[in-house]
């Protein structure tokens, strides 16, 4: 990807997290990239095509966050780290990458319910492995719960450092 793209891409998702995607034209990007309106349809076509290359990199995102939940083995563990991952602390640089992600969550056409499924199977497996009475539902109650803390955390009503994921560990026994 050239400087100018990542410029683009930077423009758009300050913008589309800030003032939202649909009150965003492109005029505005360009200029706050410092590049003209036609170099971003050269490169990306239109305003969708800029929204659809954020998304393709929230999922090389998500892939990089749950990779080490995936791939553990220990069932309390894998509930641990679900649990400490929204109070790891958001990059300051990033929080409009995932503000964006969240409001995105609204949008019928980019909401994509099974984003998550990789990580509610893995923690279904974790509560069957740990004899819950009712894993599944477990696994999406602890999914619901850490997607409303995450949400807390970027609208910045609440401290990342809370003792909340504290209850939730000890709530799980990990």
């Amino acid at each position: 990807m050239t400087n100018k793209q990542e410029k683009i891409l930077e423009a758009a998702l300050e913008l589309f997290a800030n003032e939202g995607y649909a009150a965003t034209p492109t005029s505005r990007i360009a200029k706050k990239a410092c590049v003209s309106e036609g170099l971003i349809f050269r490169h990306f076509e239109n305003k969708k095509g800029l929204l659809d290359a954020l998304m393709r990199e929230a999922e090389v995102r998500l892939g990089k966050i749950f990779g080490p939940i995936l791939f553990e083995s220990d069932p309390k563990l894998v509930i641990r780290k679900t649990i400490e991952l929204p109070f790891k602390g958001v990059d300051i640089r990033e929080l409009g990458f995932w503000k964006l992600q969240f409001i995105l969550k609204w949008q019928p056409e980019y909401n994509n319910p099974d984003k998550m499924k990789p990580l509610i199977d893995k923690l279904k497996a974790a509560f069957t492995e740990l004899n819950y009475e009712e894993p599944g539902n477990e696994a999406v109650l602890l999914n619901h719960v850490i997607e409303s803390v995450s949400t807390e955390i970027l609208k910045g009503n609440m401290d990342q450092s809370s003792s909340f994921m504290e209850f939730l560990l000890k709530k799980y026994g990990v």
